[in-house]
């Protein structure tokens, strides 16, 4: 028999339970969040960066990659679907659809892709006739620019060019003479296609005496004078020119002060209005004031 208190033999004893100072450490330094983080996001990251860098230090890998991109850039923009088949113009007169066309010189089938929709609209915006145009791509694979054409209300004689005017003063068109847009009034003279509102004021006061202008001429760059057939001219102010158009229209129901020998109706100084007879008027007063 073995005796009861014989000491245990030294290579069966124990494993102390404690960690190691290693082991220790680590477990300290895990429970700390920077470097839980920079253990489970920025070495995979590292490592991954790592392995893209060697992958990519050859020019040839380079290369192919480069290569292969772009092969799949141009499968994917080059699709049915993303092609743009036709180019229309909605509101626009054919005068002006024909010159967009002409102006973008399109050639279709092409891709939205290569289509720069912006610089096609600042072309398009350099057309006088065009006050604004949105581009847009509709459905099927057609372009379509919705225009905002310029509407012409009266022709302007300068002294190089006839043009016709929008109701802003904007340039429409050039046209050869006047004779192209007889139904529109005239205006000429330094200056009228800046006051264009003004003389629209102007025309609509007149209206019942329309039928006779010829023209209206802008003097000065201030005022301005209505021409008017059997060589009649009247002379408006400066200032507030429509209530002087209306005392006329006024005069004139009452006398047909129009259907007179008069040349001149003189209303620049509104208080003191002045009559020019024509040479037969006034040899006729002359001599009726000569015989009373």
């Amino acid at each position: 028999m073995q005796p009861m208190n014989r000491p245990p033999h030294r290579g069966h004893g124990r494993r102390d339970p404690a960690p190691s100072r290693f082991n220790y450490r680590l477990q300290r330094m895990m429970l700390t969040p920077i470097y839980r983080r920079l253990f489970r996001v920025g070495l995979p990251i590292l490592l991954v960066t790592l392995v893209v860098g060697i992958y990519f230090a050859s020019e040839s890998r380079r290369a192919g990659v480069a290569q292969s991109y772009v092969a799949l850039k141009e499968a994917f923009q080059g699709r049915p679907e993303f092609q743009v088949h036709l180019f229309r113009v909605e509101n626009a007169s054919p005068q002006l659809a024909e010159t967009i066309r002409r102006l973008l010189d399109l050639q279709l089938p092409e891709s939205s892709f290569d289509l720069d929709l912006v610089a096609l609209r600042e072309r398009i915006l350099t057309l006088d006739p065009v006050a604004d145009v949105a581009l847009r791509i509709a459905p099927g694979g057609v372009l379509t620019a919705d225009v905002d054409e310029r509407v012409p209300v009266v022709v302007w004689r300068s002294a190089a060019n006839v043009e016709l005017l929008d109701a802003e003063g904007n340039r429409v068109m050039l046209v050869a003479e006047r004779n192209d847009r007889a139904d529109l009034p005239l205006i000429a003279g330094t200056g009228a296609n800046k006051a264009v509102p003004e003389v629209m004021a102007l025309i609509a006061a007149a209206e019942p005496i329309m039928p006779r202008v010829r023209g209206i001429v802008r003097v000065g760059e201030r005022r301005w004078d209505f021409v008017l057939d059997r060589n009649q001219r009247i002379l408006l102010p400066v200032d507030d020119p429509i209530p002087a158009i209306e005392r006329i229209l006024a005069l004139d129901q009452a006398d047909d002060l129009l259907a007179r020998d008069v040349i001149a109706i003189d209303f620049r100084l509104k208080e003191r209005p002045v009559l020019r007879l024509a040479p037969n008027a006034m040899a006729e007063l002359r001599r009726a004031r000569a015989n009373p």
